[in-house]
C-alpha cells in the first residue's frame, strides 16, 4: 500500500509538472493606460497611503460656469520640487479620486516630489484649443500657490502622455511671464516651468490632424491648428525636455518627436529623444505583455531621473 501511494504521488507530480510546462502563456491584455506599468494601475497599499496627503479639488478657473480643478499629492518627506501631470487622453481629462491615482505617482512621491494631477475641460464639449488655454492657466495657479504645497515655484516640472504629452510640450514652449494688463488677475502671473517629460506627444498638429474627420476634441476649424502646435513656438527659453517614443507608433508617428527634437536642437534647448524598439502607442508591443510592461517601467524611471536631474 505504501508503494502504491508513493507511485500515485509521483505520477500526480509528473502530471502537474507536465500540465504547468504546457500551460499557454498569459494572454496579451493590450496596451496599458497612457504608458503606465500595470503595477501602477491599482489602488495604493495602506503603507503607500501613509506617504502622502492630499489637497483635493483646487479650483483654478471656470468654463461656462463649470470648475476647472487639480489635486495635489504632498509627500511626507518633500524635496521641494513639484511635478504636474497633464491628465489627458485624446484631450479628454478623466477625473479620478486621489486614492485611485496615487500608485501612478508613487515613484515620484517616494522620491519626495509633490505631484499635481491637472485636469482640463474635456471633449466632446471642449476642444483642443480649450485644453491648451486651461492647462496654461492651471500652471499659473500652481506656480502662484506652490509654496502652500511645500514646493519651490522655480522647481516645477510637467509630464504627460499622448494628448497629455502634447499639453506638456505646450507647457515647455508656450510659457510666459504673465501679462500685467490682463483682466484675469491669475493671467498676470507667469507659467514657466523648469523641466518637461512628454511621452509620444503630438507636436505639429497642423500636420497630424489636418484633414482628419471632425469629431470630439478635434472638431474645430483647421485654421486654429498652428496656434496649438508646440513645434511652432520653440525658442531658446524653453524648458529642458525629454521625449519618450515607440519607434512603431501608429497613432502619433515617430516623425512628430523627431521634428520636435530637431526644433529644440536648432533653438539650443537642452533636450533628449529616446525611442523604444518595436513599441506602438502607450509603449505597447503586440503579443509581448512582458516587454510592454518593461518599457512602461523604463519610461517611468527615465521620467523620474529627468526631474531629479533638472529640478534639484
Amino acid at each position: 500500500m505504501k508503494l502504491r501511494a508513493l507511485v500515485l504521488a509521483i505520477t500526480a507530480g509528473l502530471l502537474a509538472a507536465t500540465s504547468f510546462a504546457q500551460a499557454p502563456p498569459p494572454a496579451d491584455p493590450g496596451p496599458t493606460l497612457s504608458g503606465y506599468p500595470r503595477n501602477a494601475l491599482r489602488p495604493p497599499t495602506p503603507a503607500e497611503l501613509k506617504t502622502a496627503t492630499y489637497v483635493r479639488d483646487v479650483v483654478y478657473g471656470h468654463h461656462d460656469g463649470m470648475a476647472l480643478t487639480y489635486d495635489v499629492f504632498k509627500p511626507k518627506k518633500p524635496n521641494g520640487a513639484l511635478v504636474v501631470n497633464m491628465v489627458s487622453a485624446g484631450w479628454h481629462s478623466d477625473w479620478g479620486a486621489p486614492e485611485t491615482r496615487q500608485a501612478r505617482y508613487q515613484l515620484l512621491i517616494d522620491k519626495g516630489f509633490t505631484v499635481v494631477a491637472l485636469y482640463h475641460g474635456s471633449a466632446p464639449r471642449f476642444k483642443v484649443p480649450d485644453a491648451v488655454n486651461d492647462v496654461r492657466l492651471g500652471l499659473r495657479h500652481i506656480k502662484l500657490h506652490a509654496k502652500e504645497y511645500g514646493a519651490d515655484p522655480n522647481r516645477i516640472g510637467v509630464w504627460g502622455a499622448s494628448a497629455g504629452g502634447h499639453l506638456a510640450l505646450v507647457a515647455a514652449t508656450m510659457a510666459d511671464d504673465g501679462d500685467p494688463a490682463a483682466a484675469n488677475p491669475l493671467e498676470r502671473s507667469g507659467n514657466r516651468v523648469r523641466a518637461v517629460v512628454a511621452y509620444y506627444p503630438p507636436a505639429d498638429l497642423s500636420l497630424l490632424l489636418k484633414g482628419r474627420p471632425k469629431s470630439g476634441a478635434i472638431d474645430f476649424d483647421d485654421s486654429l491648428l498652428p496656434a496649438i502646435s508646440p513645434i511652432l513656438f520653440v525658442d531658446s527659453k524653453d524648458a529642458p525636455t525629454l521625449i519618450l517614443q515607440g519607434d512603431a507608433d501608429r497613432t502619433v508617428p515617430l516623425a512628430q518627436a523627431e521634428a520636435m527634437h530637431a526644433a529644440f536642437d536648432k533653438a539650443g534647448v537642452e533636450n533628449s529623444l529616446k525611442t523604444f524598439a518595436g513599441a506602438d502607442h502607450d509603449f505597447y508591443v503586440k503579443g509581448d505583455p512582458v516587454m510592454t510592461d518593461a518599457y512602461c517601467t523604463e519610461a517611468m524611471n527615465d521620467m523620474a531621473a529627468w526631474f531629479e536631474q533638472h529640478l534639484k
